[in-house]
């Protein structure tokens, strides 16, 4: 595939990953591990959550740079924009498209909340698949796993556990909104095995649109 049309759908998939957050947040019962520190911050900080999220992303680049050093692929750096982008879009979408959107009971809550987590495993297996630029917290803790010599999955996990104990340790002592739901536990559940039923199909497509390219 032209290095054109991989950066047009890593741009249209970072887009879908921004709304799907969007309406997860929304939904308001529950987040991701990741998306509850950041929607957590925002309610301490009274800084938008899109903004926040943006730059606990940026921190994971530069976490990246510190641990690799000259091991760090300079390609790597697109993930500065993509938080960016994703950051902007993020606080377009809840602060603006979604800012009147009423939901009236949990029934409908609930129905957004799984349509944003289809919609972000949509999203997130198109980056992974297209493999322009890798999300600044994987990447992150891809490097700490090279680092300190164990298993990607094994760091992956752990970042979830800590931000859960912030996230709780932020909503008790400060009294703001509960983000740790039901939602996260259903995603934590359901998120992994839709991003492996969807690459599966993915990939083929567009290894499919690559090999007819290079025979044109």
């Amino acid at each position: 595939m032209h290095k054109f049309k991989r950066i047009t759908l890593m741009i249209l998939s970072m887009t879908l990953v921004s709304l799907s957050a969007s309406m997860t947040i929304k939904a308001a019962i529950g987040l991701s591990p990741w998306d509850a520190i950041a929607q957590s911050l925002s309610h301490i900080s009274m800084i938008k959550v899109g903004t926040i999220g943006m730059m606990l992303n940026i921190s994971c680049v530069f976490g990246q740079l510190v641990l690799l050093r000259k091991e760090f692929p300079i390609r790597q750096l697109l993930q500065i924009p993509a938080s960016v982008l994703i950051g902007v879009l993020v606080n377009f979408f809840y602060y603006t498209i979604f800012d009147t959107l009423v939901l009236p009971n949990y029934l409908m809550s609930t129905l957004l909340f799984f349509l944003g987590t289809f919609l972000a495993a949509f999203a997130v297996s198109m980056v992974m698949v297209v493999n322009v630029v890798t999300f600044p917290l994987e990447a992150f803790c891809m490097a700490v796993a090279l680092k300190v010599g164990t298993r990607f999955s094994v760091i992956r996990q752990s970042v979830d556990i800590l931000a859960v104990i912030l996230t709780l340790s932020l909503t008790f002592t400060v009294d703001i909104p509960l983000t740790v739901r039901e939602g996260t536990i259903i995603g934590m559940l359901i998120f992994a095995p839709l991003l492996g039923i969807i690459i599966k199909r993915l990939q083929p497509l567009i290894n499919r649109t690559e090999s007819e390219a290079t025979a044109v």
